[in-house]
């Protein structure tokens, strides 16, 4: 199993057991909703934070492998050889 099915695995698991735990919760039905609204800005924050993570980290990525072939492609100049 990879480590991204893990994380979200465990992220809609927290946020199931949070929003259930709220539901069953005795409070007033105004109070319940902003738990609920405090609760949605948290996962969303941290969503975005581990998607900006991911991006940055794929950028990184590709910007290796973009700067690689670029080298490579420098490297045969103008004569046409190929490299290996």
């Amino acid at each position: 199993m990879s480590k991204k099915n893990v994380m979200i695995g465990l992220l809609a698991g927290a946020v199931a057991g949070a929003l259930g735990a709220i539901l069953m919760a005795p409070d007033k039905g105004s109070n319940t909703r902003k738990k609920i609204a405090g609760k949605y800005k948290e996962t969303a924050d941290g969503v975005k934070s581990g998607f900006k993570h991911f991006a940055d980290t794929v950028v990184h990525k590709f910007s290796g492998a973009t700067d690689g072939v670029s080298e490579k492609t420098a490297n045969t100049g103008s004569s046409g050889s190929q490299v290996n």
